[in-house]
């Protein structure tokens, strides 16, 4: 499935930064959640999701685009982190996908994105949660994204674990 394709489907959770910088213009954002493939976890995996269980791998994707439309990658975005409301942090790093350990599950690469993973600890609270994704870039210029306020795109934690064979 084409990432763009995805994307048009999911429109809610498109957005951009707020507040433009001289020198640098706006940046762009567009993104989803997925569940991430883990070890003895079940799946499926790499599909749309919001709601997830105690230990599951939640991946936030993440496309950068800047005024033109044009992706940035990590050469002209210093750093992309995804803010939990609990306070954690979690780097993105810019790379292909599927990512070379999932090529032969899923085929070959189709696009190159940001990622943030997370699996969610044993006590993590059950509800929906307003995350954030921070992009700094290379004049040091911070822009903000968050999707949109509804329930269905934001991450919610629902009650139990998933068991790990």
């Amino acid at each position: 499935m084409r990432f763009l394709t995805v994307s048009a489907a999911v429109l809610s959770v498109l957005g951009f930064s707020a507040g433009a910088q001289a020198q640098t213009g706006k940046l762009f954002f567009e993104g989803d959640i997925v569940r991430g493939q883990q070890p003895g976890a079940p799946g499926p995996f790499c599909v749309l999701n919001s709601q997830f269980k105690r230990f599951e791998k939640v991946v936030f994707r993440i496309r950068v685009l800047d005024q033109n439309g044009t992706s940035v990658d990590d050469k002209g975005v210093k750093s992309l982190m995804v803010l939990l409301p609990d306070g954690t942090k979690l780097p993105s790093t810019w790379g292909a996908h599927p990512p070379a350990h999932l090529k032969a599950k899923l085929g070959p690469t189709t696009d190159h994105f940001w990622t943030s993973a997370w699996i969610v600890p044993e006590k993590y609270p059950s509800g929906t949660f307003v995350y954030k994704v921070v992009a700094t870039d290379m004049q040091g210029q911070s822009h903000t994204w968050e999707p949109f306020k509804n329930r269905e795109s934001q991450l919610t934690i629902i009650a139990g674990a998933i068991d790990i064979n």
